[in-house]
This record gives structure tokens, C-alpha cells and sequence, in this order.
């Protein structure tokens, strides 16, 4: 029988994550959704043509019919809303980032430790075949060894009221919403923590707008920056090393166009990036996750150690975000 999906939030993302895969993969099928306003819920649901309606999140998380919640709420509703679906019963996939602190990340882990039940961070874009394959070259010393690495992921988000990444109490701005990515992708293929060594954040409406930071993976210099007022979209990885380098031009999401080159020595050559999309590639490692006893490519240990970046950058830039 297939993984019965039930929605929290009536959200932007959840057609590309789940709505449109499940679709296309037996393992799921989205059979309910849940919003603050009832009327959205029950619009959302007839465009996406999802049988029911729960009439509230707490009726979502609770619902018999439903095995897995897609938590696709602002951040400020991961924690909360993650622990009642897991001591509900429900495995969970919940969006990045994780949540608002690596505070409430340790409760989140710890409920679905207790629970049993699996815990899952959205970071789609790990899933696919250029960032494993980006791990596994910066891993196979045919760079020899990491001499410096840089990551960015800059997108164009204008101010309009109401904006959730524009919203500090719901965990907006740029580390938040686009910094976590290259935090991610520098910790997945440097293979260590990092050392928050400097960082800048511009701050507008509450939020970090931009933010700059210098870091330090076992002694491996690194720069990240992330940016909601670039003048385009940009989401680049490099890595240089004492024999080679690798570059990869949109990393977060290479199905809308990617390119992907390895230099060593003075031989260039262009990887592959071809593949199912990042939102497909991630729905069916879970369904082998759930169903074939797959071990989970993002970990709660993960989870927990990217979100105790993104606080370090904050806290070295000076950013008082004070959730509890």
C-alpha cells in the first residue's frame, strides 16, 4: 500500500516536492492538507486535486489516513508541529531549514528518537546525482589535497509585507532560507564541521538580507555568501585542491540547467547532470528509506550540525535572534 502524504501548510513548494512526484511514484499519494485559513486549505486542495481537508494542523497530524506529514510551514512551525506529528505516530518530512535553532532541532531529534518514527530534512538538492558526485570526486583525492572552497546561492526575493523570508518571527532571511544550502554543500563535501572564523550580516526589516562568512573546515578555508538583493539568480560550489578543481554552476537545483567541470592538471572535463530532479530523486530515496530500510542520506545528526552552523554564523556576525 502506498505512503498516504497529508500536508502542513498550503504552501508554494509542496506541488515540486511532493504533489507532482508522488504522481509519478507508487510508493506515495498525497491524501490530505491542512492551512491556518480553511478556505485556502479547501482551494489548495481542489486545484491539487487532494481528496481532504483536515480542519486544522492538529487534525492533519492526528489523521488515521495519513503515514507521513510533509511539514512545508514556515520554520518558526517545523519544531512544534514535527514533535505532534511524530508522538502522533506519522514520519515526517520537513523543510529546510530544519527549524529555527539548533535548540529546537535537538527536541525535534529526540521525539523522533523516542518515537521511532523517521525524521527527514528536505534538502532536496543532495539527492541528485551532481552533489553525489561532487562528494565522491572531493572525497577521492583526485583533487589531492583541499586547498580552498567557496559556495553561494543568491536569488532576487523583493520586500512585499507578509513575505515569510522577509519575516523575521518565521525565520526569514537569506542564511535561513538560501545560506543553508552552501552551508550544507560545504559540509557535505569538505566532510567536517566548520569553524565560524568571520561573518557580516546586512541586516533590513529584521533580516539578514545578505550575509558574508569566512570559515574553517579542519583546516580548509572556505567562504559562504547568501543574498535575497542580488542582481540575478546564483548558485555556484567550487573546490581547489593541490592537483585540480571542480566547479558547479547551480548546484541547488541543476534540472534548470547546470554545468558541471572538474580540471586536473591542464585537462578539463565536463560531468554529467543529467538525472531526475531534485524533488523526484528525494521522494524516492524515501520511499527506500520508509519502505526498503534504505539509511536516510540526511541524518538527524546532519540536521542537527548544519543548524548549529547557520546559529555560529549568527552569532559571529553579531545577530541576536533569541528563539527559544
Amino acid at each position: 500500500m502506498a505512503i498516504r502524504i497529508g500536508i502542513l501548510g498550503a504552501a508554494r513548494i509542496a506541488p515540486p516536492v511532493v504533489i507532482a512526484p508522488a504522481r509519478d511514484n507508487p510508493d506515495f499519494e498525497v491524501v490530505a492538507v491542512a492551512a491556518r485559513d480553511p478556505e485556502r486549505a479547501r482551494a489548495y486542495a481542489a486545484e491539487h486535486k487532494i481528496p481532504r481537508v483536515a480542519k486544522d494542523y492538529q487534525a492533519l497530524v492526528t489523521d488515521e489516513g495519513v503515514d507521513l506529514v510533509y511539514n512545508a510551514l514556515p520554520p518558526a512551525g517545523h519544531a512544534q508541529w514535527t514533535i505532534a506529528a511524530l508522538e502522533a505516530g506519522k514520519d515526517v518530512l520537513c523543510e529546510k531549514p530544519f527549524a529555527m535553532n539548533a535548540a529546537q532541532v535537538r527536541r525535534m531529534n529526540a521525539a523522533a528518537a523516542r518515537t521511532g518514527k523517521r525524521l527527514v530534512e528536505a534538502f532536496h538538492y543532495r539527492h541528485h546525482g551532481v552533489m553525489q558526485r561532487a562528494v565522491a570526486i572531493a572525497r577521492s583525492g583526485e583533487l589531492g589535497a583541499l586547498k580552498s572552497a567557496e559556495a553561494f546561492f543568491e536569488v532576487p526575493i523583493p520586500f512585499r509585507e507578509g513575505e515569510l523570508r522577509w519575516t523575521r518571527e518565521q525565520g526569514g532571511g537569506a542564511l535561513m532560507d538560501l545560506g543553508c544550502y552552501p552551508v550544507h554543500a560545504l559540509r557535505s563535501v569538505l566532510g567536517s564541521e566548520p569553524a565560524v572564523l568571520s561573518a557580516a550580516c546586512v541586516l533590513d526589516h529584521g533580516v539578514d538580507v545578505s550575509t558574508k562568512t569566512a570559515l574553517d573546515f579542519a583546516g580548509v578555508p572556505a567562504s559562504l555568501s547568501c543574498s535575497m538583493k542580488p542582481e540575478r539568480f546564483g548558485a555556484t560550489l567550487r573546490l581547489t585542491g593541490e592537483k585540480g578543481s571542480l566547479e558547479i554552476l547551480n548546484f541547488v537545483a541543476p534540472q534548470l540547467g547546470c554545468r558541471f567541470t572538474v580540471t586536473v592538471g591542464e585537462a578539463t572535463r565536463e560531468e554529467a547532470t543529467t538525472g531526475p530532479a531534485t524533488y523526484v530523486a528525494q521522494l524516492a530515496e524515501l520511499g527506500d528509506v520508509l519502505l526498503r530500510g534504505k539509511a536516510p542520506l540526511i541524518t538527524n545528526a546532519d540536521s542537527l550540525a548544519n543548524m548549529a552552523a547557520i546559529d555560529a554564523i549568527y552569532a559571529k556576525a553579531g545577530v541576536d535572534r533569541g528563539f527559544a
